[in-house]
């Protein structure tokens, strides 16, 4: 049985205010060309239509936010209303979908999702879980035409959480591994508060022997702005997720996985509650543990954070293993082929990576191999 987890920061479409901006290398560029052309004391036409286009970059001109177009599904029906009308007009051959819509979502390049596919392939699991998927319809899509039929799974789920963006988890299974039960925890509150922003979702596997296994799924608060809060609320996640783990040991069940996007290092005390204060174990300290390690002088360098010596990829995954299953692993590593390095060289990336664009994701997939 292999078992895999993979952040697939989405798969067609990501949401715009996710996608990863060079504005900042940009900004002390356009700050400069605009002050040149306010010192001047004349301008021509072609530098007073460059003013607008900076005073647009720089966030001086925000018309860019007021939609045109507004599409609200009614009775099973699409309908458009246009910004100054009061009419609503269905979507059909009709209105010959006069207008334009702004999208809040941008496409991924198509490149980065073959690099999704070709490093889902290489892995090739039998259960893989999976974050950051937009849809369900969307991960068969991928599943039906980006997959090849030996590496294709049978059973595709997508349960939608919390996440307003398309941040949802997923989970697709093949070879006789099928899906027995799913509960989403995104009503879990405390205090009227919800606790996972994303989700966090327990399923039961049916193996092809008959038996079952218990596998967790989440997708941690990430680090913003405010750096205690997230601490905080990442640790109390960590705590109810223990629990749920203590009740399935509890209740007999032995075999647990559990797997995700934590989105901290596991130094970091807000993971305590289970790297710490439970029985799992990561799969990475397992002696089978496989990664293609950094070039040159990085091999022998361990920076803050990162997975290991020689694997300078800021830990933010993770696969955790009851004690009965860590037993029974075979083999476990990491593929990390899909993520454009920061420097060039530093370790071995896909031909077909050629830039940041096309990268499958800037998280690794994590695998393990049990016996069965």
């Amino acid at each position: 049985m292999k078992i895999a987890t993979f952040n697939m920061e989405n798969i067609f479409h990501r949401d715009r205010s996710l996608v990863k901006k060079s504005v900042s290398q940009s900004l002390t560029a356009w700050i400069e060309e605009f002050d040149d052309l306010m010192k001047r004391d004349s301008r021509v036409d072609n530098e007073f239509v460059r003013m607008r286009e900076l005073s647009f970059l720089l966030g001086f001109h925000k018309s860019s936010l007021e939609p045109y177009v507004v599409m609200r599904r009614k009775a099973g029906q699409l309908y458009l209303r246009k910004r100054n009308a009061c009419l609503d007009y269905k979507a059909s051959h009709l209105t010959h979908w006069n207008g334009w819509i702004k999208l809040y979502t941008t496409p991924i390049d198509e490149i980065a999702v073959q690099n999704k596919a070709k490093l889902i392939t290489e892995v090739n699991p039998d259960i893989l879980l999976l974050q950051e998927v937009e849809d369900r319809q969307s991960l068969m899509e991928f599943n039906e035409n980006f997959l090849s039929e030996d590496v294709r799974f049978d059973e595709v789920m997508v349960v939608p959480g919390n996440d307003p963006n398309g941040l949802d988890l997923g989970i697709m299974t093949k070879n006789g591994y099928g899906i027995g039960s799913i509960k989403s925890h995104s009503n879990a509150c405390v205090n009227g508060q919800i606790i996972f922003e994303k989700d966090f979702q327990r399923y039961e596997i049916f193996t092809p022997g008959g038996t079952s296994i218990w596998i967790l799924s989440a997708h941690l608060k990430e680090t913003g702005a405010d750096i205690e809060l997230a601490f905080n609320k990442r640790r109390f996640q960590t705590k109810y997720i223990s629990e749920v783990y203590e009740l399935l040991t509890t209740a007999g069940h032995k075999e647990i996985v559990i797997a995700g996007t934590f989105n901290s290092p596991s130094y970091c005390a807000s993971l305590s509650p289970l790297l710490r204060e439970t029985s799992l174990k990561e799969v990475q300290k397992h002696p089978t543990f496989n990664v293609d390690y950094d070039e040159g002088k990085d091999a022998s360098y361990h920076s803050l954070g990162a997975y290991r010596m020689g694997v300078n990829l800021k830990q933010k995954d993770y696969m955790l293993l009851s004690p009965e299953l860590f037993k029974k692993v075979r083999k476990t590593g990491m593929n990390r082929r899909g993520i454009w390095p920061e420097k060039r060289g530093q370790y071995r990336i896909y031909e077909s990576v050629q830039s940041e664009t096309q990268q499958a994701s800037s998280h690794p997939i994590i695998w393990t191999k049990l016996s069965t």
